[in-house]
């Protein structure tokens, strides 16, 4: 197509008429090289939705910003309204299917609408939908009692709450009270929620309102593809001891990190970063907070958990989004001994580890385990990687892919020198593998980094149909 779009530099002195000619000669070839290319197809998939009657995309959007806050915001210039979903795909009011490439945010994990699930939801809420802890119910203890044999050393206590920056929120408060200190170190470029505490932990500035947001310290994020130290973890992790140095009494309430930014843009720890960081905050008093509400849960394949590829143990784990494969559940694992903070005064979460949300939660673990997700995470991200990785030699504004298993990252940018941000080119490739069907996110700082965080239920077939619509997208740019 290229070199079709030459011929256009024209001599000024050319005549409207061979002007004409060209044009329609060009349409033409264009047209004719398109038609040799071929379209990428959806893999076939034996469902299909039943009717849609309910209100169109215009008529939501109007009552969106008429009743709802106007901070919420959509992707897409049309956005896309989505009515029904089964397992790794998603169907508009149309009928049309889509490829989920984003999962909700890494927050369907077993796949949309799974049996299994769906089962224990119903039977759950036919039974019994909301009590209180304050009553006995088998739903609860039975979860708690099957996540605690998923995690490593003594994490064995579990505090239930509704969202991930609950759970973070949690977290850092149970840490302050169990150190005595206040001081907290984050890393820079973090996401760990909305809240008056969570706030502070993040780290990037489009995030954080201009609230009271105190206690907290940003170490140099240890960014292999940006960061100034490449992929030298423990030249990072001095920043964490610079900062207990210089920057506190010495003592310190602990360190919470993603294993893999999510929001940050997929952003991988460099190796050998959080043994030194956490030795550097055990030295300190501190308690190190392993975020694990995006990585966690077989994502990235290698591990259940994300910290578990830096051969660490954390004193406290914090978990949401696959925990509940789209149901309001999230998640505090601390030890015994750390977990009796909570006895000093009353701690109390209403709807935290309801019936309804728990047997959710223990039909997720069970389809994990039975269907051997985190397995399939590890086949088919490496694979998937390792075509994006391809992609990568083709087209030089792809300038970094990285992450794991089924939680991945391509980040775009004008110029791979520079690394200047594609911001325009990102929003461009999105829209454009809409079109052809496929949904992925989009985060880091710049907002130029595809987030793909699929249904780890994703296949082969699946990740050639992605990878396949962006080559092609790429290819018209």
């Amino acid at each position: 197509m290229q070199r079709y779009i030459t011929k256009r530099v024209l001599s000024s002195t050319n005549s409207l008429r061979s002007r004409r000619c060209f044009s329609e000669l060009a349409r033409k070839q264009t047209s004719l090289q398109e038609n040799e290319i071929h379209i990428p197809q959806l893999p076939p998939f034996d469902y299909s939705p039943p009717p849609y009657t309910g209100p169109s995309a215009e008529e939501i959007l109007a009552k969106r910003q008429q009743y709802l806050s106007p901070s919420l915001f959509h992707l897409y210039s049309n956005p896309l309204n989505v009515v029904d979903g089964k397992m790794q795909y998603l169907f508009d009011e149309n009928g049309r299917r889509y490829l989920d490439g984003f999962g909700g945010i890494a927050t369907v994990c077993c796949g949309h609408c799974h049996p299994d699930v769906v089962d224990a939801i119903v039977k759950q809420i036919n039974r019994i939908q909301h009590s209180t802890v304050l009553y006995l119910n088998h739903a609860i203890a039975d979860f708690a009692e099957a996540l605690a044999s998923k995690m490593p050393g003594n994490l064995k206590v579990v505090f239930f709450t509704n969202s991930g920056t609950e759970a973070n929120e949690l977290a850092l408060m149970i840490a302050r009270l169990y150190t005595g200190s206040q001081d907290i170190i984050s890393l820079r470029n973090a996401y760990h929620g909305n809240a008056a505490g969570t706030m502070g932990a993040t780290a990037q500035s489009i995030w954080k309102f201009n609230v009271v947001q105190s206690g907290v310290h940003h170490a140099l994020n240890p960014d292999p593809y940006r960061g100034v130290f490449g992929s030298d973890g423990e030249q990072y992790a001095k920043d964490v001891q610079d900062i207990i140095d210089y920057g506190t009494t010495g003592h310190i309430a602990g360190f919470i990190s993603e294993a893999i930014q999510g929001v940050g843009g997929i952003i991988e720890l460099a190796p050998g970063y959080l043994p030194a960081a956490y030795k550097s905050v055990k030295e300190a008093g501190g308690l190190c907070i392993a975020d694990e509400v995006q990585a966690g849960f077989g994502r990235t394949g290698s591990h259940f958990w994300g910290f578990e590829a830096q051969g660490v143990v954390p004193d406290i784990v914090t978990m949401a989004k696959g925990i509940g494969n789209g149901i309001p559940l999230g998640a505090v694992v601390t030890t015994p001994e750390i977990a009796k903070v909570l006895t000093r005064r009353s701690y109390f979460n209403t709807f935290g580890g309801n019936p309804l949300c728990t047997a959710a939660g223990l039909a997720v673990l069970n389809v994990i385990e039975k269907e051997n997700l985190q397995e399939n995470a590890l086949v088919v991200g490496s694979y998937l990687k390792k075509r994006l990785t391809e992609l990568k030699d083709k087209y030089q504004i792809i300038g970094d892919v990285r992450g794991k298993g089924l939680m991945l990252g391509v980040e775009l940018v004008t110029d791979r020198e520079q690394k200047t941000p594609a911001k325009a080119e990102t929003l461009h490739v999105m829209e454009q593998m809409k079109e052809l069907g496929v949904l992925i996110g989009k985060g880091g700082f710049y907002g130029n980094v595809f987030r793909i965080t699929p249904p780890l239920c994703f296949t082969k077939e699946d990740a050639d149909f992605l990878v396949d619509a962006m080559d092609y997208t790429m290819s018209k740019m």
